[in-house]
């Protein structure tokens, strides 16, 4: 049969193709990042899948030599010695490299200084203390540019704009593997934050200049700039804010800085539907106004219902930019909640100021009042209650949602006179703390701690939302919720026998504790083994203990847990095995 000259012209090069001999490279003596940097620089790397003649291929693995020799130098070795071989087999080459790199090039002398005012500014000179390598460590190229770019980074971020890298010289002498520094910069002098534009924004420009975080004419620092951003983020007006200094219009000293805003949608709904072992399943509708004005007040209202809660409330809130910012606060609503042990219907009025930034903490100061019914023990009570209230809260974490560093503390103080529209006088405070550490890799530890005593004149006067009670989700697990109190026996309300029971009417002092450790086998899912303690009291705590095991399940909304715990150690008849479910955020 005969093909056509066109069909021999398609078969030659798949047959040269199959007949070109594969490459491969072996490097001795050098492992992990070295090798890696030993076969990126040598040019045979680019051959492994090419066709490449025999005479090339031994030009090609002669320069590698070099090559590997080049490839060690950032990391110290000046004196590395490389031997090559090719070896075929079966139509195949090996190029092998047996490297010896010698003894590193250690740092003799050092001197890295600014020259100029930046020589005084503390970021600076932290930055010229952790500068890298230092005198007796090998010399490294890549730490060594890091450091040099790090200098150069914090002199910029602190407003050195004309800075300048007069010197950087590296002496290597071979011989006595040792290696000089020399590196020098120029700081200039520091510009100070000039003009701020405010573009796109619903905004008038005097109220945007509020949220200014620094001083008039303050030297320039980046760390300034990224605190007015994160102020106008906060303020929950702009869906995108963008703060750029405008470092070609640089001049007298002073940079502009450019601000761009995106206004958010104006109004929010939200509806939601929860479960909780403490209030049952729930839903929750929300609408927000997020401005309402040219001076940038907020309005809302919420509605809650569930089995055990109904409560509606609205507010209104008057932010105060400065470089203090702050707001103030006036909301009213209705909450009729029954648990276990009491059963309220209290309306509320509260009034206060808020500063989100004070000595690291947010801090609350106001006044609420409270008037309504409530059932304590299955007796009746009617009580009004006017009293000064302070908070103090701070959360830090890595991660809000699911931390694996992470703290949250809130302490809180309240204040009544029995002569100010008050049945009662009152002094209360309470101490509330969540830390979360990792243990390991896939597992987290998770301390609660919560600390209350309160003293009144008439502690019967006292609505549940003022006594102390424990037990519950986020109390103590393996007890209902504030099924822990000190307790009265009081007549049975059901008919028939017995004829008295215990009523739990809360305490005047709380203590409660928990420690947890969960462990995800699965990046979302994961279980949990806990103990938690606690008791609400008037004279001495009792120890009421509830331990158990629990499921995990990273949502989008945050954790939901579901838990099973037992009391192992309480003095309560009707504490038995109770399931607990939440959901939310750690922190």
């Amino acid at each position: 049969m005969r093909f056509p000259t066109f069909f021999f012209a398609l078969l030659l090069p798949l047959a040269t193709l199959a007949a070109t001999p594969r490459v491969s490279i072996e490097i001795e003596g050098l492992s992990g990042e070295q090798a890696d940097a030993a076969r990126d620089n040598m040019e045979l790397q680019q051959f492994l899948e090419r066709e490449v003649s025999a005479t090339q291929l031994g030009r090609l693995v002669e320069r590698g030599r070099e090559q590997i020799r080049k490839a060690l130098e950032p990391y110290g070795y000046y004196d590395a010695q490389v031997e090559s071989d090719l070896a075929q087999a079966d139509g195949q080459y090996r190029a092998i490299y047996k490297v010896t790199p010698g003894e590193r090039v250690m740092i003799r002398a050092a001197s890295v200084t600014v020259n100029g005012p930046g020589s005084q500014f503390g970021p600076v000179a932290s930055a010229l203390r952790a500068f890298v390598p230092k005198v007796g460590a090998p010399l490294e190229h890549g730490p060594y540019e890091a450091s040099k770019a790090n200098v150069t980074a914090v002199l910029q971020g602190a407003g050195y704009f004309d800075a300048q890298l007069d010197r950087h010289r590296v002496e290597v002498t071979r011989a006595a593997r040792s290696a000089d520094l020399d590196v020098s910069w120029n700081s200039g002098e520091r510009y100070r934050i000039g003009a701020v534009h405010f573009a796109a924004a619903q905004f008038p420009e005097e109220f945007l200049q509020g949220y200014l975080p620094w001083r008039p004419d303050a030297y320039y620092d980046v760390e300034e700039l990224l605190a007015l951003q994160q102020r106008l983020v906060d303020a929950d007006y702009f869906t995108s804010v963008s703060v750029q200094p405008e470092l070609e219009k640089r001049a007298d000293g002073h940079v502009p800085v450019d601000v761009l805003l995106v206004p958010a949608k104006r109004t929010i709904y939200t509806a939601n539907a929860y479960l909780s072992t403490d209030s049952g399943p729930g839903a929750g509708f929300g609408v927000q106004r997020r401005w309402i004005n040219s001076r940038g007040h907020k309005a809302g209202g919420e509605i809650d219902y569930s089995a055990r809660l109904q409560a509606i409330g609205t507010y209104y809130r008057i932010p105060v930019p400065g470089r203090q910012l702050k707001s103030f606060n006036f909301a009213a609503g209705y909450r009729d909640e029954t648990t276990d042990s009491s059963r309220s219907r209290l309306m509320r009025l509260s009034a206060n100021e808020v500063r989100d930034r004070w000595h690291g903490h947010s801090r609350t100061l106001g006044l609420q009042y409270l008037n309504g019914d409530f059932t304590v023990a299955y007796e009746p009570h009617n009580s009004s209650l006017l009293y000064a209230e302070m908070l103090l809260a701070r959360k830090r974490a890595d991660d809000l949602m699911f931390p694996s560093h992470g703290v949250s503390v809130t302490y809180s103080a309240r204040l009544a006179a029995e002569q100010l529209l008050s049945d009662t006088s009152l002094a209360s405070v309470r101490a509330d703390a969540k830390w979360v550490r990792p243990a390991g890799s896939k597992s987290r530890f998770i301390l609660r701690a919560s600390l209350g005593a309160l003293a009144a004149s008439d502690f019967e006067a006292l609505p549940p939302d003022l006594r102390f009670f424990a037990g519950g989700d986020r109390s103590v697990r393996g007890f209902d919720y504030q099924q822990i109190g000190e307790r009265r026996i009081v007549p049975n309300p059901e008919p028939g026998p017995p004829d008295t029971i215990e009523g739990v009417i809360g305490g005047r002092h709380l203590i409660a504790i928990s420690g947890e450790i969960e462990h995800y086998f699965l990046p979302r899912w994961g279980a949990a083994v806990f103990v938690d303690a606690g008791d609400a009291y008037n004279s001495s705590p009792d120890a009421n203990v509830g331990a158990g095991i629990g499921l995990r399940w990273k949502s989008p909304v945050g954790v939901v847990r579901v838990d099973f715990a037992v009391p192992v150690s309480t003095e309560f008849d009707d504490a038995g095995l109770r399931f607990h479910i939440m959901i939310g955020p750690d922190l």
